[in-house]
C-alpha cells in the first residue's frame, strides 16, 4: 500500500486503492465522533479526543520514512494506531466500524501468518467491546465483524495471488525480451561471420588466384626476354586479360552477383571454358569431360562447382608441378559432382600447412564451401603420384515425383 510501503516483500497497491482506505478509515472515524457528539452521549469530548489522536497516529504512517523502509517499524505504527482504536472503542460503540480497514492494514503490513492472527484479535476485540456497550451479547453481534475480517482476508490474498501471477508474467515478458534481444546479437554477429567467410572465401578463389596466375605469366614473360620477345608479349597479354577477368570477378562478389563465367554459360561451359584458359596461360593440358545427362542446377551449387574447380587448378599450376590436369563434370541421379585429377608431385594430406600459412586456405574454403551446402569434399593423394579432388552434392529431388513421394 502507499499508506506505507515498508519493504520490498510487501505486495504494492495502487494509489487509488490506499486513498479509498484513507477516506474509509478518516470517514469511520469521524461518524463515530458525529454520533457521540449528535447523540449528546457521555464522554463525548473524551470520544472526539480520541478520535483525533488516532487519526493522527494514523495519518503520521505514511509520512514517516521508518514506516517505509522497514517492516518492524511499520509493525510499530499499527500497534500505536490499534491502541488508539482500542481507546476510541472503549468511549464509542460506534467504533466498531473502523476494525474493517484495520484488517487490509495488518494483512498488508504483517507477514502471512500474523496479519490472519492480528485480524482475529481485532475482530474479537470489536466483538468484545460492542457486546459491553450493549450489555448483553448474541450471536448476530459476532457475525458483522467476524464477517467482515473474513472478507477482508479474501480479498487481500486474491490480490496477493494475482499480483504474484501478474509479476510473474511480467519476468517472463522481460525474460522473453532479452532473449529476443540477445538472439537478434547473435543472429547479427552470425551473419556478419558468415559475410566475412564468404568475402574470405571469394577473394581465395578468385583474386588470391587470379593475381598468382598473373605472377606466373610476369614471370614467364621476364624468363622469355630477350630471347623471345613474341613469347614475352603473349605472357603480358595473358596477364593483362587475367587482370581484366579478375577485376569482373572482384565486381560481381561485392555485389554477391553470379560469376561472369556462369551469366550466359552453362556450369559445364564454364568448366570447358576455365580449362580451355589454364592451357593456354600455364605449362599444362586441362581437359574437360562431362559424363551423364546435365540437369538445370541451383545458382548456389554451380558458384561452388565452379569456385572450387578454379581453386584446385589454380592450387595445380601454382604448388604441383602437373602435366596434365582432367576436370570431370558429373551427373550422376540423386547427385552431382566434379573430380580434378592431377598428375603432379602430389602431397601428404596430413601434413597440410595451417589456414594462415602458404596458402593453406583453399582447402579449408572448398570444405566450408561444400558443408553449407550438405555435399562433400574428399581429396585423394601422395608424394610424387598425383592429387585427385571429388566434390560431390545431393540433387534436389524432381519437381514432379514430390506427389507421388507422398502417396
Amino acid at each position: 500500500m502507499t499508506v506505507s510501503a515498508p519493504v520490498s516483500a510487501l505486495t504494492p497497491t495502487s494509489r487509488v486503492l490506499a486513498w479509498c482506505l484513507h477516506l474509509l478509515f478518516f470517514g469511520l472515524l469521524a461518524l463515530a465522533t458525529g454520533r457521540a457528539v449528535t447523540d449528546g452521549l457521555p464522554h463525548a469530548g473524551m470520544t472526539t479526543a480520541a478520535a483525533a489522536a488516532c487519526g493522527l497516529v494514523y495519518a503520521a504512517g505514511p509520512l514517516l520514512p521508518r514506516v517505509r523502509a522497514s517492516r518492524r517499524a511499520a509493525a510499530v505504527w499499527l500497534a500505536c494506531t490499534g491502541v488508539g482504536w482500542l481507546l476510541l472503542l472503549s468511549l464509542s460503540a460506534d467504533a466498531v466500524w473502523v476494525a474493517f480497514p484495520l484488517y487490509f492494514l495488518q494483512l498488508h503490513l504483517l507477514s502471512r501468518w500474523a496479519g490472519p492472527a492480528a485480524v482475529a484479535a481485532t475482530a474479537l476485540a470489536a466483538i468484545t467491546a460492542f457486546a459491553a456497550h450493549q450489555h448483553s451479547f448474541s450471536l448476530t453481534m459476532a457475525i458483522g465483524p467476524a464477517l467482515g475480517g473474513a472478507v477482508a482476508v479474501a480479498v487481500v490474498r486474491g490480490y496477493q495471488a494475482l499480483y504474484r501471477e501478474s509479476e510473474q508474467r511480467r519476468r517472463l515478458i522481460e525474460e522473453l525480451t532479452a532473449t529476443r534481444a540477445d538472439l537478434a546479437q547473435a543472429q547479427h554477429t552470425a551473419g556478419v561471420f558468415a559475410e566475412r567467410e564468404r568475402l574470405a572465401r571469394e577473394i581465395h578463389d578468385t583474386l588470391a588466384q587470379g593475381l598468382s596466375s598473373i605472377q606466373l605469366l610476369l614471370r614467364a614473360a621476364e624468363r622469355a626476354l630477350p630471347a623471345k620477345p613474341e613469347a614475352a608479349t603473349r605472357y603480358v597479354g595473358q596477364a593483362r586479360q587475367a587482370a581484366v577477368d579478375n577485376l569482373a570477378e572482384a565486381r560481381r562478389f561485392v555485389a554477391a552477383l553470379t560469376p561472369p563465367a556462369l551469366e550466359d554459360s552453362s556450369l559445364a561451359g564454364a568448366l570447358e571454358r576455365l580449362c580451355t584458359t589454364t592451357s593456354a596461360r600455364h605449362r599444362i593440358i586441362a581437359r574437360f569431360h562431362l559424363t551423364g545427362t546435365p540437369l538445370p542446377l541451383p545458382t548456389a551449387y554451380e558458384v561452388a562447382l565452379l569456385r572450387i574447380t578454379q581453386s584446385a587448378l589454380a592450387n595445380t599450376v601454382r604448388h604441383a608441378h602437373a602435366a596434365t590436369a582432367e576436370v570431370t563434370l558429373s551427373y550422376l541421379g540423386d547427385h552431382v559432382a566434379v573430380d580434378i585429377v592431377d598428375d603432379g608431385s602430389g602431397f601428404d594430406p596430413a601434413r597440410l600447412p595451417a589456414p594462415a600459412q602458404d596458402g593453406g586456405f583453399g582447402l579449408a574454403s572448398m570444405r566450408a564451401r561444400m558443408r553449407a551446402l550438405g555435399g562433400t569434399l574428399t581429396v585423394e593423394s601422395a608424394v610424387g603420384q598425383g592429387t585427385a579432388l571429388a566434390a560431390q552434392l545431393p540433387l534436389p529431388p524432381p519437381a514432379d515425383s514430390e506427389p507421388e513421394a507422398r502417396l
